[in-house]
């Protein structure tokens, strides 16, 4: 691991905001590092309104797009809403058909088959819509590069809104709108809202068309919430309001599909951690191991014990697709261990056995042992299908940009990508997708780092602190979990690995002047040496509160340790 501590804020600012909000260096320094400066900064980051959300219109194509669903629902058409596999597109279909569905029947839902149809609009969907006489499709999580699709729907006499976030090509599709924040041409103030996010902001819109205030749509945001988390976009900004108030929701009155989740692993108050890691892969897991259609059924069910039913039946898939993961990952590391493939710049494996639906999980699992830009192959048709994750820093989409004349087609973000190519292409492109990271990635990169916000003592950590850092959530992209390095520590004697295979450290830990603090450091067994016979160590970690028999203290949750 390399540790990189953060540059101190400016002193000047730094007392600025220690006098303007009262508060200590710890505090001011971490706002500071999110550039919170002001008094109005931080009243807007630690208080989020829907008053703080941005003017929907200002969304390039957004007049167009209301304009067109207002004539669809005067002329009583039919409309097809449409969207990816995944936790952002099937969360924005369930937003959108159910917003719909209060001003109109003429409604119904779309998702493509992972493996019949592959990602974004697909032929077989829009012969779907012109077989029953839909004349508008809007597309959520998707589109915003499907130049010959929408063009092939236009012949067919169907017209096109697509509510994309992905990075748009040179030329956009001729849809009667295309809003995506990351046009160059759109000026819309905020540029990382998810799919589900701009569906929001299309909803947003119509119903201020109605005279209805954005209030009145707090109950879809368990679902903007949701996706929010699941794609793994910054929370700061609009994501940072529509996450928090989303996670109000999630936890006093979500709808009847989350609740059904929620119920199933008995969690009483869920973190963004916990919608992450708890409710979002239930959701996927629809689509990785059957049809995403049954994640839109169970978000979009107003009935409680038929949304237990649909639960049940995720949960199934969800085992399914644990089990996949497991095996297709340890098979996954044999081949590259096989193929002595462990020096390169980057992992790429194939298998046409693989399970198209688990492989972008993984290329995450192949990170956490050979941290490189990673890709997973599998057999995909007549093609070769790959879920592409890149490293902290390295921009895999541009990467895999620089290699696209061995590509039939590639989607995605800064971080996680798609592709297909054909399988004699295969080869050619494992190189030159191997040779353009050689040649850009910046070797540092290709290790672990661990951001450190500040170096703090144990006596300044309290409940006090605690209870501010607990207002910073919801925690992600933007606006990380602090970590904190403390030195010049020392175990009181009972440190000790614990855990299956003792592969975890449990040690109490204490500094001259400071109370005594428990420490648990997950996969960090073999660092118990660093500990032992009253040595001095360093360590890096996050403040968490542990709960045991009824009490709760405060204990670090270890990053890594030091000599």
């Amino acid at each position: 691991m390399r540790w990189t501590l953060k540059p101190k804020p400016e002193a000047s600012k730094l007392a600025f905001l220690q006098k303007s909000l009262q508060i200590d260096e710890v505090v001011a320094t971490l706002l500071l590092q999110r550039g919170i400066e002001t008094y109005e900064d931080a009243k807007t980051f630690f208080r989020p309104s829907l008053e703080h959300l941005h003017d929907p219109f200002l969304m390039k194509d957004m007049d167009r797009a209301v304009a067109r669903i207002e004539l669809a629902l005067a002329n009583n058409e039919n409309i097809l809403v449409f969207g990816d596999y995944d936790v952002d597109g099937t969360s924005s279909v369930a937003l959108m058909s159910t917003y719909l569905k209060t001003r109109t029947d003429q409604v119904a839902t779309y998702i493509p088959d992972r493996y019949d149809e592959g990602y974004g609009v697909s032929i077989k969907g829009i012969d779907f819509a012109h077989d029953n006489d839909f004349s508008l499709i809007i597309a959520l999580d998707c589109g915003v590069k499907a130049i010959d699709k929408v063009a092939y729907a236009k012949e067919k006499g169907l017209d096109f809104i697509i509510c994309d976030h992905h990075r748009p090509g040179k030329d956009l599709p001729n849809a009667v709108a295309v809003l995506d924040p990351k046009r160059d041409d759109c000026n819309y103030p905020f540029k990382e809202l998810c799919g589900c996010g701009v569906g929001f902001k299309l909803i947003q819109a119509l119903a201020s068309k109605e005279g209805k205030s954005v209030e009145e749509l707090t109950d879809y945001l368990d679902l903007v919430a949701t996706a929010i988390g699941a794609d793994i976009v910054p929370i700061v900004g609009e994501n940072r309001v529509l996450a928090y108030l989303g996670l109000q929701v999630i936890n006093t009155n979500p709808r009847p599909g989350i609740k059904a989740i929620i119920n199933q692993v008995k969690k009483d108050i869920l973190t963004i951690t916990d919608v992450v890691f708890i409710v979002a892969p239930r959701i996927n897991a629809a689509g990785r191991m059957k049809h995403g259609n049954y994640a839109v059924t169970l978000l979009s069910e107003t009935d409680y014990n038929l949304a237990e039913t649909y639960a049940e039946e995720i949960e199934a898939f969800n085992t399914d697709r644990r089990e996949a993961d497991k095996r297709i990952t340890e098979e996954a590391l044999l081949q590259i261990e096989n193929n002595n493939e462990q020096e390169g710049f980057t992992t790429v494996v194939y298998h046409e056995t693989w399970h198209k639906g688990v492989i972008g999980i993984v290329a995450s699992r192949l990170i956490e042992t050979y941290y490189r830009p990673t890709l997973v192959f599998t057999k995909s048709g007549d093609s070769l299908a790959a879920s592409a994750r890149s490293v902290s820093g390295f921009d895999v989409y541009n990467a895999l940009e620089a290699c696209a004349e061995h590509i039939e087609q590639f989607g995605g973000h800064k971080y996680a990508a798609g592709l297909t190519l054909k399988v004699e292409n295969y080869e050619a492109f494992k190189q030159a997708f191997e040779d353009e990271v050689s040649r850009t990635i910046d070797k540092n990169l290709l290790v672990p780092e661990i951001k450190i916000d500040f170096n703090i003592n144990l006596a300044q950590i309290d409940g006090k602190l605690w209870r501010i850092l607990c207002q910073f959530a919801p925690y992600g992209p933007g606006n990380m979990t602090p970590v904190f390095m403390s030195e010049d520590l020392k175990d009181t004697g009972y440190g000790k690995c614990v855990g299956e295979e003792d592969k975890h450290l449990r040690i109490t830990v204490k500094q001259p002047g400071s109370d005594k603090l428990v420490c648990i450091g997950f996969n960090l067994g073999d660092k118990l040496h660093l500990i032992k016979d009253n040595q001095l160590f360093k360590a890096v970690y996050t403040i968490d509160e542990n709960h045991w028999q009824g009490n709760t203290s405060l204990q670090l949750k270890l990053r890594d340790l030091r000599e």
